[in-house]
């Protein structure tokens, strides 16, 4: 009787991987919501601060608006003001303005 009772235990109980299946189902959604899209964003910002070159106007992570002056492996010279130069890590450069000349949604 008692072996009777394990047996009808024992089976109806799901099988032991099922109780992960949330955990994996969490890890891939935060994989596909958060992850990605944002590994994708540092690609396209490491490759738009590489194509930098001289004469583009840039933002600065600190809120400075200037013009690329001079471009080497890690630093970028921005002209701020006339005759105000600083040095930048290139990292630290927040986005490249477009010309005032082109479309917005271009």
């Amino acid at each position: 009787m008692i072996d009777l009772l394990a047996s009808a235990a024992s089976a109806g109980a799901p099988p032991a991987w099922t109780t992960f299946l949330p955990i994996v189902g969490m890890g891939l959604i935060f994989w596909f919501l958060i992850i990605r899209p944002q590994m994708r964003q540092q690609k396209q910002h490491r490759e738009k601060v590489e194509r930098m070159k001289r004469g583009d106007q840039v933002i600065t992570a600190g809120g400075l608006l200037g013009k690329v002056v001079k471009v080497d492996e890690s630093y970028a010279e921005i002209e701020i003001a006339q005759g105000v130069r600083v040095k930048a890590v290139k990292s630290t450069i927040g986005d490249i303005v477009p010309p005032a000349g082109s479309a917005a949604n271009d």
